[in-house]
């Protein structure tokens, strides 16, 4: 019964196509193409995440339904039927932290952001500031004394920096090197900028979900891309191990071999991210114009 409503759905479904006109054609064409495309993002999102694994075991069990359509096995196809809406429940419960980075994964796209700009722009970190950080950072790579210092952009960091201990301290080369010197009270965790203050110390951060980092990156880098999953911030990571220092964004990363080059980087990403804001509160205010 189950395989006969299931022919007879898709030979109806398929007729529907011989019935169609120019204006309908080209609807289903876009219809089928944006489909398409949020298939292929959520596919290429979940590769890097638990949720694959999940996608593999949801085909095999596909696969059984449908040789067990194919085949008449009831008692399968009964037992499946059964269990179907208690294993979304479990799904949605064992996956919840994957869901959760998914969609925000999609809030920060900028899919809209011509159309619906951001009115708040964030505490810029002044040039200064950077080169003081970028200083800091090479030196402690100098010495490897480890160092994840995270700087906050439009994404509150406001959950990371409870978990930590209030500085409100100026942004200097000393005051940086001093706070993750080894054996020190604070040096263990993520110092947090925000704006031109740095904000707290020995802040925890989330560990990335993505199953294809390399097995050679230690606790700070896998912490530097997670909070980089769930936030627009901006890392910077010191390797106790090696001294290398890399620039994490947007779940990227990447080592970086002189300060000339981080001092761009962080340049580019911080000062080119307020033009972007400027630009859409001046889109914003030309909006609001029209209809006075």
């Amino acid at each position: 019964m189950f395989r006969l409503d299931l022919i007879e759905n898709f030979r109806n479904n398929f007729n529907i196509f011989k019935v169609l006109g120019p204006v309908e054609w080209v609807l289903a064409i876009i219809e089928i193409s944006i489909i398409a495309f949020v298939i292929y993002v959520i596919l290429a999102w979940m590769k890097n995440t638990r949720a694959w694994f999940l996608l593999r075991g949801i085909a095999i069990i596909g696969i059984v339904l449908l040789l067990s359509a194919l085949f008449h096995f009831e008692v399968i196809l009964y037992i499946i039927r059964s269990l179907s809406f208690f294993a979304m429940i479990a799904i949605i419960i064992v996956f919840q932290d994957d869901i959760r980075l998914g969609l925000e994964h999609l809030g920060r796209q900028n899919f809209f952001s011509k159309l619906i700009p951001d009115i708040k722009l964030a505490k810029q970190t002044s040039k200064e500031n950077i080169q003081e950080i970028v200083e800091a950072s090479f030196a402690m790579g100098k010495v490897r004394t480890g160092a994840l210092i995270v700087i906050e952009q439009n994404v509150s960091l406001e959950e990371f920096e409870r978990t930590g201990i209030n500085i409100d301290g100026e942004i200097t080369r000393q005051l940086i090197i001093n706070i993750f010197e080894k054996n020190t009270p604070l040096h263990d965790g993520a110092v947090l900028v925000v704006g031109n203050v740095i904000k707290a110390a020995t802040c925890y951060l989330p560990l990335s979900h993505n199953q294809n980092i390399s097995k050679d990156l230690g606790t700070r880098h896998r912490a530097a891309l997670g909070v980089s999953e769930v936030s627009d911030s901006i890392t910077i990571v010191v390797s106790e191990e090696t001294g290398n220092v890399s620039l994490c964004h947007n779940g990227g990363l990447k080592v970086v071999k002189e300060e000339k080059q981080l001092t761009k980087e962080l340049m580019d990403l911080i000062y080119g991210h307020e033009e972007q804001g400027k630009e859409q509160n001046d889109l914003l205010r030309t909006m609001r114009g029209w209809f006075k």
